[in-house]
């Protein structure tokens, strides 16, 4: 599945989208409800230039915040999507609050986090009664 990384400010797209371009990574944009715009990635980048496109996001997510933080209708826009397909095909966007949003991006990958919430969003759509701890 491709890597998808969200910015609800044009310029830092754009900003994310020459970075990928400078390591010969091709990007597209899609438009988003949740977040206005997204930058969406090949499926298999090299780990080298994964790191620098993530660390690069980071910092990006931190200009982002402090855009937020600084706009007095910040509280509009205090949230974060996740997009994941459920196990019938359908796609979604899995809202988050900011906050938590923030505290995932610093302890997980954006593709740990997208794991993770698809993960918990399969469980919810396709629920098991099967006990945690069996012998498969």
């Amino acid at each position: 599945m491709p890597t998808e990384f969200i910015f609800f400010d044009a310029a830092l797209r754009d900003r994310f989208v020459e970075f990928a371009a400078t390591h010969g990574i091709d990007s597209k944009i899609k438009s988003d409800p949740i977040a206005d715009h997204v930058v969406v990635l090949p499926d298999h980048i090299e780990d080298g230039i994964a790191e620098a496109l993530e660390a690069e996001y980071e910092l990006l997510m931190d200009e982002q915040m402090a855009l937020t933080n600084a706009d007095d209708d910040h509280d509009a826009r205090d949230l974060m999507g996740v997009g994941i397909t459920l196990p019938d095909g359908t796609e979604r966007t899995v809202r988050l609050p900011a906050a938590i949003g923030r505290r995932l991006f610093g302890a997980f990958s954006p593709e740990e986090i997208h794991t993770l919430v698809e993960a918990i969003a399969k469980s919810v759509a396709k629920p098991s009664s099967a006990p945690l701890c069996r012998n498969v």
